[in-house]
């Protein structure tokens, strides 16, 4: 199944729905940042939620998501866009935890990995200033703490459902999920009715993994009320290119260019989105420093 996300409406316009699967994306990521199973699950949901997220901006703007959790895998950080682009940072990769009682016993235990902490999220709308809101993780589970963020900084009741499979050798099996947000004209009756039927849907990790595409989640979500507004391929995309980084060098300082240029002779820069290498010879390095005299 290709990686994508709908929008769509429900229950007489009342509800607003997002729906992902993520599952390339997810392994995208995990190769790239060598994460072991519950970093995966972790970086996996982050990163799905993100994507949705994403499609609630226009073009031009972006966000960029920090969960800064106190258990063993440390910060992670998403970028995300309109286009449903995500790019991702984690701290500590290499986190293998498990439960080990009670009735998740054998499962990841992601709430134990990420640990407590904020969620914060910078809004870059274009303008000459961005705009950053945060909120108490609440589980470390990932989905818990962004329906509690919807609530208090947003002021947006919504619910959000995440699951990643992660495969006996370490790969994604599965990944999806769903952010569902109630309008201000939405009927108790209706909210009464989501409330159970979600507390009865199986795990979004089990419906990708079964063959579920984002559109029968939907109607599984919707009751069949569903109008579908949008669908949008979701991806790991990093943009990155060595005319960005050219201007990173030249905004260092003197004495550190300089260094770089008679001491060390050239220099090697690694994004840390996609891991990809860059270096610049000392003919280039002395351009960017001459190109800089010039400015």
């Amino acid at each position: 199944m290709k990686d994508y996300a709908i929008i769509a409406t429900a229950y007489n316009q009342t509800v607003r729905i997002y729906v992902a699967s993520s599952t390339k994306l997810v392994e995208e990521a995990r190769k790239i940042h060598d994460t072991w199973p519950t970093a995966t699950a972790a970086l996996g949901r982050f990163l799905t939620v993100s994507a949705m997220m994403g499609l609630m901006y226009k073009e031009g703007e972006r966000i960029t998501l920090r969960i800064k959790g106190d258990g063993p895998v440390g910060t992670m950080l998403v970028e995300s866009n309109h286009l449903g682009e995500v790019r991702a940072e984690i701290q500590y990769p290499h986190v293998y935890l498990k439960y080990e009682d009670g009735p998740k016993k054998g499962k990841l235990n992601v709430g134990q990995a990420v640990g407590s902490g904020f969620l914060h999220i910078t809004k870059d709308l274009g303008m000459k200033d961005y705009f950053t809101s945060s909120s108490e993780l609440q589980t470390g589970e990932i989905g818990d703490d962004f329906t509690y963020y919807f609530a208090t900084s947003e002021q947006t009741p919504a619910s959000v459902g995440l699951g990643v499979l992660v495969n006996t050798d370490q790969t994604c099996l599965a990944s999806g999920g769903y952010i569902l947000q109630l309008m201000p004209n939405v009927t108790e009756e209706t909210i009464t009715y989501i409330e159970s039927l979600i507390q009865k849907l199986p795990p979004m990790s089990t419906l990708i993994h079964e063959g579920k595409t984002p559109e029968e989640i939907l109607s599984l979500l919707a009751n069949n009320t569903e109008h579908i507004l949008r669908k949008q391929p979701i991806s790991y995309t990093c943009h990155c290119s060595k005319d960005g980084f050219a201007r990173s060098l030249s905004a260092l300082d003197d004495e550190t260019l300089h260094s770089l240029i008679h001491e060390d002779g050239q220099a090697e820069i690694e994004c840390h989105f996609c891991k990809k290498k860059y270096i610049f010879s000392k003919d280039e390095l002395k351009d960017i420093q001459i190109s800089r005299k010039k400015a």
